[in-house]
């Protein structure tokens, strides 16, 4: 299998090479650095020494500028070599190897590869196909916990808990009083960081796993065209807009109300947490809803909110694809109206 995971590896570089100039300098660095403690194996809270650091980076960008115009690998196996973003066909053959391996494209159409450790799978009802990994063998500089491709759902259980200290950290800096400390403070993290994300882990795998149901499901109502429309509005806030949309949509028939249920309150906090500019520009109600919610105890205005919000999302992702239906690669800015009109 190493043959197989440095030609994924390898293409992992080409994206990078490709792709890492689209975050901002301080994102970059960031992100840099935990693939730095990825790579050497390192604990997650443990001080990196900034020469050793710099001198990687160093060489990894020198690495990188010599692959901007390299072409992705074919991986081998089983004495074939198989297209890299044949997916389905590359996760049936390491499936005796018990290893799992996506590729598709993320925000903005670029490229995504990853393997992984399969810790398991299962079919739902409604069709789709669930695959948790564990220990990741090749992986990008962006690591999403969980993606949907296609009839199947990736949860990647070593991102996650990548992605939660990176949220820990980032919060320690400034210790806001604001969601991500009522978060924290369900978890043991000033006593035990290990114990604290085992928890967080094991409570937002099943969040995760919510939100990408929910993708799965707005896929089958969106239907085909909702892709082919991302890729006509690549690169523009119309495109942030339509994703926040499907995100919402998400969330508001699968995640938000298993939140609400009771006994996640954790998770509730982090959920507010983690939302990007963009949703929270689109459904300030949310947060007024959480707010109101931390005042009272009660519930019931956010499950009012998310019943009323369901609909609302899915006409306005239909009339999104309406406009792009209409315009076709013009679509941008009358979908980026539309939006800006209906924010809730």
């Amino acid at each position: 299998m190493q043959a197989l995971i440095e030609t994924v590896r390898h293409n992992c570089d080409i994206v990078d090479a490709r792709h890492g100039g689209d975050y901002g300098i301080c994102t970059y660095l960031l992100k840099m650095r935990e693939l730095y403690r990825w790579e050497r194996g390192l604990p997650l809270g443990t001080p990196l020494g900034k020469d050793e650091v710099g001198d990687w980076l160093t060489a990894r960008e020198a690495h990188l500028q010599q692959l901007e115009q390299a072409e992705f690998r074919e991986l081998p196996i089983g004495g074939q070599a198989m297209d890299p973003f044949d997916a389905e066909a590359i996760n049936t053959a390491l499936a005796p190897h018990g290893l799992v391996y996506s590729a598709g494209l993320v925000d903005g159409a670029r490229p995504h590869f990853f393997l992984g450790e399969l810790e398991g799978e299962r079919r739902a009802d409604n069709g789709f196909l669930l695959r948790v990994s564990g220990r990741e063998l090749a992986r990008c500089l962006n690591a999403p916990p969980a993606m949907t491709r296609g009839s199947s759902i990736f949860l990647r259980r070593e991102s996650l808990r990548r992605h939660l200290w990176e949220k820990y950290e980032s919060w320690l800096w400034s210790r806001a009083h604001n969601a991500m400390a009522r978060a924290a403070a369900c978890y043991p993290f000033d006593s035990s960081l290990e114990a604290a994300l085992d928890a967080m882990v094991a409570a937002e795998m099943a969040v995760i796993e919510a939100h990408e149901r929910g993708e799965y499901q707005a896929g089958l109502d969106l239907g085909a065209q909702w892709d082919a429309m991302l890729l006509d509005l690549g690169q523009t806030p119309a495109e942030l807009m339509a994703r926040a949309v499907r995100d919402h949509l998400a969330d508001c028939t699968h995640t938000l109300p298993m939140l609400i249920e009771g006994g996640h309150e954790a998770s509730l906090h982090f959920f507010v947490a983690s939302l990007g500019a963009m949703r929270r520009q689109l459904f300030p109600s949310l947060e007024a809803a959480y707010h109101a919610w931390l005042s009272s105890g009660d519930t019931r205005d956010i499950a009012r909110l998310v019943a009323r919000a369901e609909d609302h999302w899915r006409d306005l992702a239909r009339r999104m694809l309406a406009l792009h239906e209409r315009h076709a690669g013009q679509a941008a800015r009358p979908i980026a109206a539309e939006a800006e009109r209906c924010v809730l």
